[in-house]
């Protein structure tokens, strides 16, 4: 194929070979090396200098990313590279590493199909590379592996081939482990391996890479990398095996183009019927069908405004094109669509199916948006769903009363933009929550963004968020309707521990149940369910359970969406302390309701439903859920003491401990609210040498004999009677 010298040409071409693009992420541990190797294959592609690649950070955009270091936001590119003799689009997102900014990478995962998993040579699988792959697979996005940092192994470790080569081989086999834990059955297939070159081995920092493939093709030997890197000959080695050629073939030899990924990506990701005429366009990637679109990510720009970032799967998108946008219940009109070259957009007519694209004119749209064409609306894709909850509360308030207007435009945006983020706006108090997977995300995303407006503002210190749940079985309680014509008689019990795991591993998610639902029936059998309550689901909120178990009670189905309301307001403000519930069971099992809609409207239904659950709730061992953080915490050998000391200062235990090469690894398991000012206590306490990382977050029982001090406390907090609440009944 005649390369083009205009890259604009050349990508509005390959924008309708379907077979010629690949859409894909980088993903990794934080510091692993994913924003050095999006420059390298940036500057490969001429999109930037190769002096610059690895040191200039094209992705980090922001200011705060490098003043900080870290990716916080995704960023696009989409570059062109020649593979045996064909031109193919590469459509990238640079992800953030760091566990506090892991939604992004959620959102981006719906976007790709396919993801460069990067592991540093020196410290290999960490948590935050067993989150990111979970996250993939759970998407159906299939990895490919690059081992980054290999010039550490020769030039610092001084590693001969040997052990260098059963270093590898451990990394590659605990990935492959990770796939096998993580994919669904159909996926397991999808293990990384050296001999086909779905695994390369480089330094993104010196601009080289090696894959089996590629020495076979150029007779370059594993050795011969060693020699010219232990010579300091890294100028010489970029030439011979340029790390941009190795990483792009194994991307285009091994990961898929949209109308092969679609295929399978479309039934994982959106529940309508696949058999329907938008279903087939979906599955064949059809840019003649009606549009189906997803937005996976939503940034400000000071000249454009909003802009998101979307996945096409099927249909078209042009400038002026009115679209509809399912979540919102309203259209639109889009004003221009674009690709990506990092900071910079490439303004294009029309965009079709299999692409990833910017939209700019859309001002309601949100993340996890679905758009269609107004003419045939479709059943939204699947929520976009983190794999954590958030766990940390700050409360925030503006300084002056003239900047609330500008807070409150700003937090909504916020919220839009990044829906791990939970935003509670209190317009009378002028105070809002915000709450975060920690710290560090509520400060980078929100009190920051803050001040760069030039907002003064006043935080509070950190607030743990907690579940109300209950021990034991309670009810039926009933629940009158103000007129007195209607009665509920309600129970509660904790929902079963295997149907709960199930929820937070998310093959449950949350539902209204219309008519039967054969497969979530049969879920439920197989985890251990009773019969009544399996074929009785009517509605799955925040990992809660709403159960119709009553038998021929007249006009019941003209309520029921009533009964769901009282449900979910319930399960949103526990009875406990106002805090969200959490693995509950409500089951309703009798109804006598007035044979006159007109007296079992709302008003009637909704306050009797109400109360007969919070008194069941306050009837059934009522406790609170407080979350927890796994964390792996490396520490020298002879600190060990110190920092488990440390962890036990905090209630919290020691899981496990392994160790080597004067590295102490523990395991251990934290109570949120004992976390704020671990990282510097841990520091201090280690002579500055221990780190900690996020492995998972688990919400477990409170100590009986911590309950009433800190229900008093979320009470008093919320202006509420500090006292244990009692049941009306």
């Amino acid at each position: 194929m005649a390369k083009k010298t205009d890259l604009t040409e050349r990508v509005k071409e390959l924008m309708n070979q379907k077979d010629k693009i690949r859409n894909i992420g980088i993903v990794a541990h934080i510091d692993h090396g994913k924003t050095t190797l999006s420059d390298n294959l940036l500057a490969g592609a001429g999109m930037i200098s190769e002096e610059l690649a690895g040191k200039q950070l094209f992705m980090d955009y922001d200011k705060q990313e490098q003043e900080r270091g870290i990716t916080i936001f995704s960023a696009n590119v989409s570059m062109v590279h020649e593979f045996e003799g064909e031109d193919y689009l590469i459509n990238l997102i640079d992800t953030p590493g760091h566990v506090d900014f892991g939604g992004d990478v959620t959102r981006a995962m719906r976007a790709v199909d396919g993801a460069i998993v990067v592991i540093c040579a020196v410290e290999g699988v960490m948590p935050q590379t067993e989150t990111v792959l979970r996250q993939a697979l759970k998407e159906r996005v299939k990895p490919v592996l690059f081992i980054n940092k290999v010039d550490r192994l020769i030039k610092e470790l001084k590693l001969t081939p040997e052990e260098m080569q059963k270093r590898f081989m451990k990394m590659i086999a605990d990935v492959n482990n990770l796939i096998r834990k993580y994919a669904e059955e159909d996926y397991k297939k999808w293990t990384v391996n050296v001999n086909d070159g779905s695994v390369a081995f480089g330094s993104a920092y010196r601009n080289w890479a090696i894959s089996f493939p590629f020495m076979k093709e150029t007779g370059i030997t594993f050795k011969d990398i060693i020699d010219y890197s232990s010579r300091g000959d890294d100028k010489e080695l970029a030439k011979k095996a340029p790390l941009h050629r190795i990483v792009f073939d194994m991307i285009i030899r091994h990961l898929p183009s949209p109308i092969e990924a679609q295929k399978y990506r479309i039934p994982k990701i959106w529940s309508g019927d696949i058999n329907s005429e938008i279903g087939k366009a979906m599955l064949s990637c059809d840019p003649n069908g009606k549009l189906a679109c997803v937005v996976t990510k939503i940034y400000d720009d000071p000249h454009a405004g909003s802009v998101a970032t979307a996945r096409i799967f099927s249909g078209k998108i042009s400038k002026g094109q009115e679209v509809y946008l399912v979540g919102q219940h309203k259209k639109e009109r889009i004003q221009q669509v674009c690709i990506y070259k990092g900071q910079q957009r490439i303004i294009m007519d029309e965009i079709p199916a299999g692409n990833i694209i910017g939209i700019i004119g859309l001002p309601s749209v949100f993340s996890g948006e679905t758009l269609c064409d107004p003419t045939e609306v479709i059943q939204p894709f699947e929520s976009i769903k983190h794999i954590f909850e958030p766990v940390v509360t700050k409360a925030i308030e503006a300084k002056k009363t003239s900047d609330l207007p500008k807070v409150i435009e700003i937090l909504r945006k916020i919220s839009r933009e990044d829906p791990t983020l939970k935003v509670e706006i209190n317009q009378e108090t002028g105070e809002h929550l915000v709450s975060g997977l920690g710290e560090l995300h509520i400060d980078a995303k929100v009190e920051r963004k803050l001040r760069d407006e030039g907002i003064e503002i006043e935080t509070s210190p950190p607030i743990v968020v907690y579940r109300e749940t209950v021990s034991t079985k309670a009810g039926p309680i009933e629940g009158k309707s103000p007129n007195k014509h209607n009665k509920f008689y309600l129970e509660v019990e904790p929902l079963p521990q295997a149907v709960y795991d199930a929820m937070v591993r998310g093959e449950i998610s949350d539902t209204v149940v219309k008519g039967k639902d054969v497969q979530l029936t049969s879920k439920l059998r197989e985890l251990g369910m009773n019969e009544v309550d399996a074929k009785g689901v009517k509605m799955i909120y925040n990992r809660n359970m709403f159960v119709d178990a009553t038998k021929g009670v007249q006009y019941l189905n003209e309520v029921m969406e009533l009964l769901k309301q009282g449900f979910k307001d319930v399960m949103d403000e526990g009875p406990i302390s106002k805090e969200p519930c959490s693995s509950i069971i409500v089951r309703l099992v009798d109804a006598e309701l007035h044979e006159d809609s007109i007296h079992r409207g709302p008003a009637q239904v909704i306050p009797a439903v109400r109360f007969a659950i919070k008194n069941a709730i306050l009837k059934a061992g009522p406790t609170l859920l407080e979350p927890k953080q796994i964390l792996r915490i490396e520490v020298p050998q002879e600190e060990m003491g110190s920092a488990m000391k440390e962890i036990q200062n905090r209630r919290g235990e020691v899981l496990d401990v392994q160790s080597g090469e004067g590295i102490a690894i523990l395991k251990s398991k934290l109570p949120v609210a004992e976390m704020f000012g671990f990282e510097g206590a841990l520091k201090s306490a280690t002579g500055g040498k221990g780190f900690y990382y996020l492995i998972d977050v688990k919400f477990e029982k409170i100590p009986r004999d911590l309950l009433e001090k800190t229900v008093a406390q979320i009470r008093t907090r919320k202006g509420l009677d500090p006292a244990f609440p009692k049941p009306e009944v």
